[in-house]
């Protein structure tokens, strides 16, 4: 049942007066009030001035003339195809639900995290800062071409004064223009727009019109100087009207010197400036929330825009290729004025398209910004772009950016700009249509966009498209806005983003992880690829820390969950009490940072919740084949939380989602001498139960006792040597049985080299201890393991020791192992044998060093000394009335040896072959 919070519950289906409204928030800026465009001012002419911007009217001839019509063409279609790509991709996002202010950012952060997302997003706004910035710089030069001072053309005015300073000011006349227009709101910049737009569309049909109309001409053209300062006789273009000739010249390529740069031109070039001029596409979406249906009107207003500005492209470039003759087009760029009837309308036509861009960029930029900073991504750097007026029109994010534009301006010349202008573009589209490929590549149920045509093909085909353009364009500034993007990204993610916006990359993980868990057979498990997978059974995690962070040492790359059993009975209860302590262990796996998984249960005992968890933690082949378990014993719990660096740190809680502290989450440990939750009876039962479930048993003795350097994540470097001891049989039982080569002996062996393979542990020495009775010769036994550890590629010092008369005499005849504690031998028997065990192994830790940490001495060691034993599990008797007993003989063995673990292992684990 949904909860007050849910999703589904954020939409009021109904307003005050019955009709549908957004719940708070959802929309643009200022919410429903603000939503007042329509798909064809809000989406079309905006998207159809900024494809078309200046290039419409200045580099057709450009385009035609170096390329000629058949490259022009080809380039033309290649351009449009790489973008139509894009729009498929938009089209699919859009319509899959509700789009907010922001647009390409709304789109990239909901879909690839606030990171990705947040990157891009500013990234794309300072595109579209500069974008603004270049259109009235570029406009400031189409003006002074003609009415500057300085101008050469044959048409020049020479009325307006240059130079930097002027130039800086007409930029900010114009800027001032263009700001006041978008500050007073999204409604006058659709005003404006359209009266921009009728003006473009009076131009170019006039253009048209002039193709058809104006018969043959020569038309001189602006002269060159000579190698030596002198002059060339005059130049002229010729427009011969519809001509099969012209167009036959015209059909192959002819790169020339650029006349304005001196620079050679090629395909790539050419190709660059036309693309640059069309990278115009997301200017409606980024009016989304001030769109009445964003979701209808992106898709469908972009499209429309799409389609018409490459009619317009290619009936220009086949008119341009039928009348006018390469000369014309490679020597003089705006020769619409030249031929038009009216050239005053073409000057009209230029100024409106740079005019335009410039405020689309503007309103755009600002409509990002304060989408980022709704979103609180870079803190209070960008709080300004926050306030919005009463009907939503965010004007602090506009007079932001009005001042950045500013800025931009002061660098007066930007060409090299230009192209980062652009590659950014590219960086934003690659990250929409990477957005649309994660959709639809993760499966999700809920991405069903109304929108149908595209496939993952095609969205895999703009990402590569997109990059492939942003490098050849510019590779410096490609590889430049690539790193600023990993850099903005690393900074999101250091700072921490809202949660709550769901991440595609988890819906990608949960596709790829259910299909290879589907390939991973367990049928084909071999023993040259075994792991630990372990269980470890918490009661409470604040007295486990140490034993939590050797768990994860020990696991080898395999499966580790955390396993916790409430007590209680579902039937008696009015909803389930685990399901919101998951947050709490989650946590804690974070802070503790071991890659662990959190498995939880109820049950009305431990030995029950424990036997859930064995049966059921884990899926497919990814299951726990080995129990770890604290030790039961009287040592009082310790609270670790308190002494813990990472758990005793304040918490941000800005990076939590302000959650409370861990410590708050969790009860304080078990007062001495208070109930247990689970009994000595229940213990040893769980024990023997994951044994007759064929699962491994480690038990931890002491783990709070270990180096604190053994249990980082480091090297584990240090200036104190370590021992890790190894017992490989049963000290209980010392005589009988297989020897050192059975099963649960070399699950001892593997379990102590792989610690041994942790950074922290590389510098500990494994040593092996061979047990020998009085009558047996020494060195046998030591060479026969020492050929076993060499085929097993183990590095370890072997030692042998003897057993004491008082050990050999007490010990049994058992039949079995598991029955070591029988009635044919008394309880006073067994406890002094392992008695005499436990002071063996303390003889052993304490032999020249000055006394180990669990030794008899007790003194500062002067060599190294033993930092973890590993000691050979018994199986339980089973008689269950004898568990108590065997539980305290357990006790007795391993009383006082500092960290210790107890492991008894039933599956084969090592090899000796390929």
């Amino acid at each position: 049942m949904a909860s007050e919070s849910s999703p589904l519950l954020a939409y009021r289906l109904l307003g005050e007066e019955g009709a549908a409204l957004p719940a708070n928030g959802a929309g643009g800026p200022g919410g429903a009030s603000a939503r007042k465009l329509s798909t064809f001012l809000g989406v079309v002419v905006p998207t159809v001035l900024s494809m078309f911007s200046i290039v419409v009217f200045l580099r057709i001839g450009f385009v035609v003339g170096h390329a000629g019509l058949l490259q022009a063409l080809a380039m033309l279609l290649v351009a449009y195809f790489i973008l139509a790509l894009t729009v498929l991709s938009v089209c699919a996002i859009a319509t899959n639900g509700a789009v907010q202010g922001g647009g390409a950012y709304f789109m990239i952060s909901r879909t690839l995290g606030p990171e990705v997302g947040g990157s891009i997003g500013l990234m794309f706004y300072l595109a579209n800062v500069c974008g603004c910035a270049v259109s009235l710089l570029g406009l400031v030069e189409s003006v002074l071409d003609v009415f500057g001072a300085d101008a050469t053309g044959p048409s020049g005015l020479q009325v307006l004064p240059q130079g930097y300073g002027w130039n800086l000011l007409y930029g900010s006349l114009l800027l001032g223009l263009v700001g006041g227009v978008c500050t007073l709101g999204a409604d006058l910049y659709a005003r404006a727009s359209f009266l921009t737009f009728l003006l473009v569309s009076g131009s170019l049909t006039s253009v048209l019109i002039s193709f058809v109309a104006v018969g043959p001409r020569n038309i001189p053209l602006t002269p060159r100087p000579g190698r030596n300062g002198s002059s060339l006789p005059p130049r002229f273009g010729h427009f011969t009207g519809f001509n099969s000739s012209t167009l036959k010249d015209n059909l192959g390529a002819g790169y020339a010197e650029d006349y304005t740069t001196g620079a050679m031109m090629n395909f790539a070039s050419v190709f660059a400036v036309l693309f640059n001029g069309c990278t115009g596409i997301m200017a409606g979406a980024n009016m989304s929330g001030e769109l009445k249906d964003p979701s209808r009107a992106i898709p469908l207003g972009t499209i429309i825009a799409v389609a018409y500005t490459l009619f317009v492209y290619v009936l220009l470039f086949f008119l341009s290729s039928f009348t006018c003759d390469r000369t014309l087009l490679q020597e003089d760029y705006g020769f619409f004025r030249a031929i038009s009837l009216w050239p005053p309308l073409v000057l009209i036509g230029i100024y409106a398209t740079a005019l335009s861009a410039s405020m689309s960029s503007l309103i755009g930029a600002s409509r990002i910004l304060h989408a980022l900073a709704r979103d609180d991504l870079f803190g209070v750097i960008l709080a300004p772009a926050k306030v919005v007026s009463r009907g939503g029109n965010p004007w602090g994010a506009v007079l932001y950016s009005w001042g950045l534009v500013q800025l931009v301006l002061l660098a007066g010349k930007l060409n090299t700009i230009a192209a980062v202008v652009t590659v950014f573009y590219l960086v934003a589209y690659a990250a929409v249509d990477l957005s649309c490929l994660s959709l639809e590549w993760a499966s999700a149920p809920n991405f069903r966009p109304t929108f149908s045509l595209f496939s993952w093909h095609t969205c895999l085909l703009g990402v590569a498209s997109c990059l492939l353009m942003m490098f050849l364009i510019s590779p410096g500034a490609a590889g430049g806005s690539l790193l600023l993007m990993g850099l903005l990204a690393a900074l999101l993610t250091a700072r921490g983003g809202p949660s709550s916006w769901g991440y595609v990359s988890q819906a990608l993980l949960f596709h790829q992880v259910r299909k290879y868990l589907l390939r991973l057979d367990v049928r084909k498990d071999h023993v040259k690829f075994w792991r630990p997978q372990l269980l470890l059974l918490v009661g409470n995690p604040r007295g486990a820390l140490p034993l939590l962070r050797l768990a994860n040492q020990l696991k080898k790359g395999g499966l580790y969950v955390l396993g916790h059993v409430t007590l209680g009975d579902l039937d008696s209860l009015p909803s389930d009490p685990v399901q919101p302590q998951y947050g709490a262990w989650l946590s804690l796996v974070d802070r503790a940072q071991v890659k662990a998984f959190v498995d939880l249960t109820l049950s009305p005992s431990v030995r029950q919740g424990a036997q859930h968890l064995l049966r059921i933690s884990g899926l497919g082949g990814m299951k726990p084949n080995t129990l770890v378990l604290g030790f039961y014993d009287d040592a009082p719990p310790q609270d670790h939380f308190l002494t813990d660096p990472a758990f005793s740190e304040p918490v941000d809680s800005t990076r939590e989602g302000g959650s409370p502290a861990l410590s708050t989450l969790f009860p304080p440990p078990r007062a001495p001498g208070s109930p247990r939750a689970l009994s000595p009876q229940d213990y040893v039962a769980t024990v023997a139960d994951a044994l007759k479930m064929n699962k491994n048993v480690v038990l931890a003795r002491a783990s709070g006792a270990l180096p604190p350097e053994r249990l980082s994540r480091g090297s584990g470097g240090t200036s104190q040597l370590h021992h890790v001891d190894v017992w490989p049989l049963n000290l209980l039982r010392p005589r009988g049985g297989p020897g050192y080569v059975d099963v649960c002996g070399l699950f001892l062996l593997q379990m102590a080299t792989i610690l041994g393979m942790v950074p922290a542990w590389h510098s500990a020495r494994l040593r092996i201890f061979l047990c020998l009775g009085p009558q047996e010769a020494p060195g046998a036994a030591e060479g026969r393991l020492r050929v076993l550890l060499s085929q097993l590629r183990i590095r370890a010092e072997v030692q042998e020791v003897v057993w004491g008369e008082g050990a050999e005499a007490g010990e049994p005849e058992a039949e079995e192992e598991g029955d070591f504690v029988n009635s044919r031998q008394g309880d006073m028997e067994a406890e002094a044998l392992a008695r005499s065990a436990n002071a063996l192994v303390r003889a052993q830790q304490g032999r020249g060093t000055g006394g180990g940490p669990g030794g008899p001495e007790g003194g500062d060691a002067e060599g190294p000394t033993t930092a973890l034993t590993f000691l050979y599990l018994p199986r339980p008797p089973a008689d269950p009335a004898r568990y108590p007993r065997y539980l305290a003989l357990l006790e007795t063995l391993s009383r006082d040896l500092g960290p210790t673990l107890l492991v008894h292992g039933v599956t084969p684990v090592t090899c000796t072959d390929l």
